[in-house]
């Protein structure tokens, strides 16, 4: 079972965002998982994602997180994004600092570099793992071994007392 992402039209649109995203493994390859938060630039988070990914390996893992959160975000109206992660080699393969020479990561990289060029601007930056915590959490939720689906929850903003 599968959800797909928000449609732009739920909620207000939000040109700029803030991902955090995280892939694990269990097993390298073994059963495999994503999180996923996407947030405003004042931090309110809109969007978490916990999924499972079948089996893969951590590296693969941390693609399809990252494929997702480009995924989502341009899906509820995101034109510039910055992404937080903890996988230093994806951010760095992303930024054309390391070569893909991987054959099996080398599909989900072109399928990430096309997405980037969908946006205005994307910025990825490397975080140490204690500042991805929710998505880390997030990620383990999706790798573990019964784990189908996933959970996409989306935060509306308050209403003002006007409104």
């Amino acid at each position: 079972m599968s959800a797909a992402p928000p449609p732009a039209s739920r909620g207000s649109a939000h040109r700029e965002l803030i991902a955090f995203c995280d892939g694990a493994s269990r097993g390298n390859p073994g059963p495999a998982g994503i999180g996923v938060v996407l947030a405003d630039p004042s931090g309110r988070t809109l969007v978490e994602i916990s999924d499972s990914v079948g089996t893969a390996t951590n590296n693969q893992a941390e693609y399809r997180a990252l494929l997702r959160a480009l995924e989502t975000a341009l899906a509820i109206g995101a034109s510039r994004l910055r992404v937080h992660m903890d996988s230093e080699l994806v951010v760095l393969q992303m930024q054309g600092i390391y070569r893909v020479r991987n054959a099996a990561l080398r599909p989900l990289w072109e399928e990430a570099c096309a997405l980037v060029r969908r946006f205005e601007s994307v910025e990825l930056v490397a975080v140490r793992r204690e500042l991805n915590s929710r998505a880390d959490e997030l990620a383990s939720r999706g790798a573990a071994p019964a784990r189908r689906g996933y959970r996409t929850s989306i935060q509306s903003p308050p209403r003002s007392p006007s409104g």
